[in-house]
């Protein structure tokens, strides 16, 4: 028999040909698309000022950041307000008032504005009175609670809020030289000294004014009780400090364009007491 071939098999060292890195990528491209799955997650659970923040910066990351950027610390309560969320604050402030329990009541005198100068807020007063006693300075507890309300909310955000005080058209009934303009004045400090024990910041507001009655809410009608009222407005954080205001500046969006005339006033039947 013949003898078989001997076969010789040598196998080469070394490792397997390379398979590329595309896997890498693949792997990247997942990383990435879970973390803005989280990160839009997040948002969603996170308050209504938290998703302006952010959303602020990625509109204009060296402006608006800077502005409500410091409400990503936190709840972000101590997002600024500017033009744009004016609006949401008073949502936010009409949600917190549906609370009261004598909200029904009170839904005709309460009012809310967006305007060129903030968010105006008046507290109207009826033919009894609704906030202050008759004739007086002295809020009553219906007026007590509502400031009180008001600056809870408002005491946190870092707006300015300034205060005013308006009358009708009616001659102040009282002794001495005591009038109108007196009235005004009293009634807007009143409000602020309240807001201020009740959540207001000591540096929050920028002015107290009295009108007396040239700031008229219904021109047409000079003795319409609801030209008898206070007004809040936050103000928008756009102006410096230093920038003069124009002082009643959106008096007309708040029905304010005209003043009652001479003979309104001295009319000798409306000398009636003040509400």
């Amino acid at each position: 028999m013949s003898t078989p071939p001997i076969i010789i098999i040598r196998k080469k060292g070394g490792h397997g040909g390379h398979h590329g890195g595309a896997w890498k990528v693949a792997y990247a491209d997942f990383v990435t698309a879970m973390m803005a799955l989280f990160i839009v997650l997040w948002l969603l659970s996170s308050s209504q000022k938290v998703q302006q923040a952010v959303g602020g910066y990625f509109r204009d990351p060296d402006g608006t950041a800077k502005k409500v950027g410091t409400g990503l610390a936190g709840s972000g309560e101590n997002l600024q307000l500017g033009k744009t969320d004016m609006s949401k604050l008073k949502e936010q402030l009409q949600q917190s008032i549906q609370k009261m329990n004598d909200l029904e009541r009170l839904k005709k005198n309460i009012a809310m504005t967006v305007t060129s100068e903030g968010l105006r807020i008046e507290l109207l007063e009826s033919e009894k009175g609704t906030f202050f006693d008759s004739g007086s300075s002295a809020l009553n507890q219906t007026g007590q609670e509502m400031l009180q309300l008001l600056a809870a909310e408002l005491g946190k955000v870092p707006n300015r809020v300034s205060v005013e005080g308006h009358t009708d058209s009616k001659p102040f009934n009282g002794k001495g030289s005591y009038s109108n303009w007196e009235l005004s004045s009293d009634r807007a400090n009143a409000a602020r000294r309240l807001m201020q024990q009740s959540g207001l910041r000591g540096d929050q507001v920028s002015q107290v004014r009295g009108f007396a009655d040239q700031r008229l809410r219904n021109p047409k009608d000079a003795f319409d009780p609801s030209n008898r009222r206070v007004s809040i407005i936050v103000q928008y954080i756009t102006a410096t400090p230093d920038e003069p205001e124009s002082v009643g500046h959106d008096a007309k969006e708040a029905g304010a364009e005209k003043t009652a005339g001479p003979s309104a006033k001295s009319s000798p039947e409306n000398s009636a007491t003040k509400k």
